[in-house]
């Protein structure tokens, strides 16, 4: 199988791992201590080690598929990768911050007190520029925000970079591509180990884009690193090989990492900082390389759910925090109990997801380049068939 063509453990793997986000955004709502967008009445701690087994790992896996998708893209000019990425991720993210994100702050301006009810005369002053009093949502500041399409933000930055330094990238992919064994496991945590230590603690993670340099030298990295092994056959073999021994060490690095972690916070400079931040970024890449591993021996066939995956998966991480915060907007003051709100609130957001792409999105021709997908074929649309693949 050439590497370049269709990877069906990669388009797997990204609906998964991008259907992750609508468990972890939900589970957002009741996590005591985190901040998020909405928070619920029925607060707990106990699904903080769970949370944080997943965080560690959860963005930088989807910034090295983003990666390795575009490893499959860059074998035609450059001029001609850019114009597929920027087709592909400004429109959506346009869209997105104008049309879809807008009703986050308003919800949560409205639940902290800070913002008149009333959706139109919200969007007046937001697109305004009105002064909003302090705190009234994430964004206030500059009265407009882009929220969880952050993503998409630092995806297109990224994608800039890549295509102007790609030469230079690829002299030195044989770095990369050379390592096998132990060496794989455990030598491509070592720079994101140093922007921990050199970064983490004068640039705390903002998603703002600017002073967010911690952020982008996790995320880049593992963007670049996603680019190398879209270009690499025999990386994904060895990683296939390794899977076991990195589901075995990935717990005992995250063990190791929360018990150096418990002694003192990571975001603090001591001295169990000399053995928490090395597990943490251990514990991320031996997850990630797990996760590769596994998903490449199981998940590499056409399973028939893939086409509609493959469809789905962009609109579904656009729509997912808005339904989500909105959702909780409606049911937090019920007062539902903690079993039902969550449970109405996750499969609500499914549904909206659901409903939403397969109803209206996939079946409107113009709809379709705003949230990531082809306009339909002519003919599509005159016979309304089915969807094409991705």
């Amino acid at each position: 199988m050439s590497i370049h063509s269709r990877r069906y453990d990669i388009d797997a793997l990204r609906f998964l791992v991008f259907s992750l986000l609508i468990a972890y955004h939900t589970a957002m709502l009741y996590l005591d201590g985190a901040a998020f967008h909405m928070k619920s009445t029925y607060l707990t701690e106990t699904l903080n080690f769970p949370m944080v087994f997943i965080n560690r790992w959860r963005m930088e896996i989807v910034f090295l598929i983003s990666g390795v998708s575009c490893a499959m893209m860059t074998q035609a000019s450059r001029g001609a990768f850019l114009r597929r990425r920027l087709a592909r991720l400004l429109l959506p993210l346009l869209f997105g911050v104008l049309l879809v994100v807008p009703v986050q702050p308003y919800c949560e301006g409205v639940s902290n007190g800070l913002v008149e009810p009333g959706y139109g005369q919200f969007l007046l002053h937001y697109f305004g520029g009105y002064a909003w009093p302090a705190g009234a949502f994430t964004g206030w500041k500059t009265s407009f925000t882009w929220n969880h399409l952050w993503y998409l933000v630092y995806l297109l930055l990224y994608t800039l970079v890549l295509a102007a330094l790609q030469p230079l990238l690829a002299q030195a992919r044989p770095l990369f591509t050379r390592l096998r064994g132990w060496r794989l496991l455990i030598l491509p945590a070592l720079p994101t180990l140093a922007a921990t230590v050199f970064l983490k603690l004068r640039y705390p993670e903002n998603h703002a884009l600017l002073k967010d340099w911690y952020a982008h030298a996790i995320y880049f990295t593992m963007y670049l690193y996603g680019w190398w092994l879209g270009n690499d056959k025999g990386v994904w073999q060895e990683l296939a090989r390794l899977r076991w021994h990195a589901l075995l060490l990935a717990p005992c690095a995250f063990a190791a990492y929360l018990g150096f972690d418990l002694v003192y916070s990571e975001n603090l400079l001591t001295w169990a900082s000399a053995g928490s931040w090395p597990m943490r970024d251990l514990y991320m890449w031996l997850a990630i390389c797990a996760i590769l591993g596994w998903s490449h021996t199981l998940l590499n066939r056409p399973f028939s759910w893939l086409p509609w995956a493959r469809q789905a998966v962009f609109p579904w991480y656009i729509l997912h925090q808005s339904a989500i915060v909105l959702l909780a907007f409606w049911l937090v003051p019920l007062r539902l109990g903690p079993v039902l709100e969550p449970l109405l609130i996750l499969a609500g957001t499914v549904a909206l997801c659901w409903l939403g792409t397969s109803l209206l999105i996939s079946k409107v021709s113009w709809l379709r380049p705003c949230f990531g997908l082809p306009a339909l074929p002519r003919q599509a649309v005159a016979a309304d068939t089915a969807l094409p693949a991705n």
